[in-house]
């Protein structure tokens, strides 16, 4: 069911961003919502918190471009939307 689509996407994200080295991730599963509107149904709606030292000296769209490269082909599939908090280590 839908809790275990989730399991596996938040499974998933961890791997992906594990190229990253997060001192910290939090995943957070937003899809109840967006339940209804365009696109919900093709994938779910993710919030991630992540805290590395790979942020470090980048801009929030470096940042967010590193998370997207790791995170790559679930973009286009398991997530429809990603809301992005990245922080350095000194940031937190």
């Amino acid at each position: 069911g839908a809790a275990r689509v989730s399991a596996e996407t938040a499974t998933l994200l961890r791997e992906r961003l594990a190229v990253l080295e997060p001192q910290s991730l939090a995943i957070e599963d937003e899809s109840h919502r967006h339940a209804g509107h365009a696109g919900a149904r093709d994938g779910g709606h993710y919030k991630i918190t992540i805290v590395a030292a790979a942020f470090a000296g980048h801009n929030t769209v470096k940042r967010h471009r590193l998370i997207h490269e790791a995170v790559g082909d679930l973009m286009r599939g398991r997530i429809h939307a990603l809301s992005i908090g990245a922080f350095s280590p000194d940031e937190v």
